[in-house]
């Protein structure tokens, strides 16, 4: 009998807030189908990276988009849901008292997930489904606060890991901080991708999915190394006005854009990788994925 479920998976990211709702349609395979994906450019990791703490300002936002998001959820009858957030309100000094004040007046539950469990999360998408068993490849998601990177090996992860890189922290952190911690990720991702030969990258996360449109990449395509790098120094030849008025980019994409093309890039150089594929997905496309497979308890509407 075919079976069909509902679900709305909320991402409180350090760039941006979204609700994803999907289908999911279990018969002899299981399909996942995305029915709404809600973005709102609300910068948590601005005030976290800066100050050490969400605002008061941004909490207001916050409640207005989980409202919002709330009343979506129950326009498309989903009964099920679970929210996480990740590295700007698990790093700021106020943000469990902020997740339950939302939890307060919204009646929305958030849970504060660390690194490890969202690098678990992101890895535990449909992306098993997309990759060639026989070959290698660096699993790359660039978010605001963090970067997630897992190594797969043959359909197997045999590695994961968690930066603390993510394009907002970028341009709030001291240039020092930084460099200490692409050292690190530099070290990981060579260690990790030592003797797997032919490794691609796959990346997500909004950045990523924008450049690939910039490019025209062809559906199930790879971009090379060559023209994602000559993108990044186009882009970054040009002031944010330009990025914003003649390549059309959101406001709030047209800065992060360059240090999250710089991310792929520096990934790809230290795997080894000539190619980056990029199936668009994330966090929420993982968390629906768990709820559906009884691997996280979902909250209920």
């Amino acid at each position: 009998m075919l079976k069909v479920q509902k679900f709305g998976a909320i991402d409180l990211g350090s760039n941006a807030v979204r609700l994803l709702i999907a289908s999911v349609i279990g018969d002899v395979e299981t399909v996942y189908k995305k029915v709404s994906l809600t973005r709102v450019p609300l910068r948590l990791g601005a005030d976290t990276f800066e100050i050490g703490e969400i605002s008061e300002a941004s909490y207001i936002r916050l409640e207005n988009s989980i409202n919002a998001f709330k009343l979506l959820m129950k326009a498309y009858e989903v009964e099920n849901y679970k929210a996480f957030a990740t590295s700007a309100m698990r790093e700021a000094s106020n943000g469990q008292e902020i997740a339950d004040r939302i939890r307060l007046n919204t009646g929305i539950n958030i849970e504060i997930i660390d690194g490890k469990k969202e690098a678990s999360i992101i890895s535990a998408t449909e992306i098993k489904h997309l990759i060639d068993k026989d070959k290698n490849y660096l699993y790359v998601d660039v978010g605001g606060g963090s970067v997630e990177v897992s190594v797969f090996s043959k359909g197997n992860i045999l590695n994961q890991r968690s930066f603390r890189l993510g394009t907002v922290r970028v341009l709030k952190s001291d240039e020092e901080t930084i460099e200490k911690e692409s050292l690190e990720m530099k070290n990981w991702i060579r260690i990790n991708c030592k003797g797997l030969k032919n490794i691609d990258v796959i990346g997500s996360g909004g950045n990523i999915n924008r450049v690939s449109k910039m490019i025209d990449r062809k559906p199930n395509k790879s971009i090379s190394q060559v023209k994602l790098n000559a993108l990044y120094l186009m882009m970054k030849g040009m002031n944010y006005r330009d990025r914003v008025i003649k390549l059309g980019l959101n406001t709030d994409r047209a800065d992060v854009i360059i240090p999250a093309t710089k991310l792929y890039l520096q990934a790809m150089k230290w795997a080894g990788a000539k190619n980056i594929f990029i199936p668009k997905i994330g966090l929420a496309d993982g968390i629906v994925k768990n709820m559906w497979e009884g691997n996280i308890e979902p909250d209920k509407l």
